[in-house]
């Protein structure tokens, strides 16, 4: 049996070498898991029409907000929902505007460590400076995990992001088109003096009756945690300071006491 030449072998070891970095290597380096995922996301820009921030202002005003109102973030994984929530003169927050979240990687359950693909859930603060207009996925911000909380559990992960395209590696993406909207009302709240803009992420809407469809996971007892503070905002529209205290939330009054740490944003 003839041998291969050796510039044959080499010729090949190069060609293999150039389809891994294409299809692999260079794509992760960007943030994405393969060529398959950069070329849709920007399939979603091309598509994406330009953003009328004057629309944007109108609806606010059809629907008695402003650009400037105080923001909150709630997001339901399940449900692949994030919901964009805008307060009012009275101090209460009311929903503005539900947006489908294209992808998220990984599954229900908070993120543990680096590398695990998860997206987070838990009380997040973003601030400006987790904001990035430069994002390689159009738009994003920061959700600024690990927060208190996670740290004190010795978590790990970075560059978790809320952002545009339809590509996650544990971040929420929700297309360019969304982003955008979102992303400038919390730009222009965070501007009028906010100081910070609240991101609730949880597994489902932590009904009572959802809780009681997850009897035996092994999450249970982290989400009823959850539920403490998604029940309080539920019932007052007001958002709840929160703490991070000896590997558990608490919230109000409690947030604040010994052993605990405020979730905050970046500074």
């Amino acid at each position: 049996m003839r041998l291969p030449k050796p510039g044959a072998v080499a010729l090949g070891l190069v060609v293999l070498g150039g389809l891994w970095v294409g299809l692999f290597a260079w794509p992760v380096s960007e943030g994405y898991p393969s060529l398959f995922h950069w070329l849709r996301d920007r399939i979603i820009a091309q598509n994406t029409p330009k953003f009328d921030r004057e629309q944007l202002r109108q609806d606010l005003v059809a629907a008695g907000f402003a650009f400037g109102d105080a923001a909150h973030i709630r997001i339901y994984k399940q449900e692949r929902r994030l919901e964009l929530w805008l307060q009012r003169s009275d101090g209460r927050y009311a929903l503005f505007r539900g947006y489908d979240i294209c992808n998220y990687s990984g599954g229900l359950g908070p993120k543990l460590r680096e590398g695990d693909r998860q997206a987070p859930e838990g009380f997040y603060r973003v601030g400006n400076l987790q904001l990035n207009p430069n994002s390689r996925h159009h738009l994003s911000f920061n959700l600024g995990f690990p927060n208190a909380y996670d740290r004190q559990l010795g978590r790990t992960g970075s560059d978790l992001m809320v952002h545009g395209g339809c590509t996650s590696i544990g971040c929420y993406a929700i297309t360019d088109a969304k982003v955008d909207e979102v992303y400038a009302v919390v730009e222009a709240a965070l501007a009028a003096g906010q100081d910070a803009v609240d991101v609730h992420a949880f597994p489902f809407r932590l009904t009572d009756a959802a809780l009681a469809a997850q009897a035996g996971n092994p999450w249970l007892g982290y989400w009823r945690n959850l539920k403490e503070g998604y029940d309080l905002f539920e019932q007052s529209a007001t958002l709840p300071a929160v703490g991070a205290c000896k590997g558990e939330y608490r919230f109000g009054a409690d947030a604040g006491g010994p052993g605990c740490t405020a979730i905050a944003a970046w500074s």
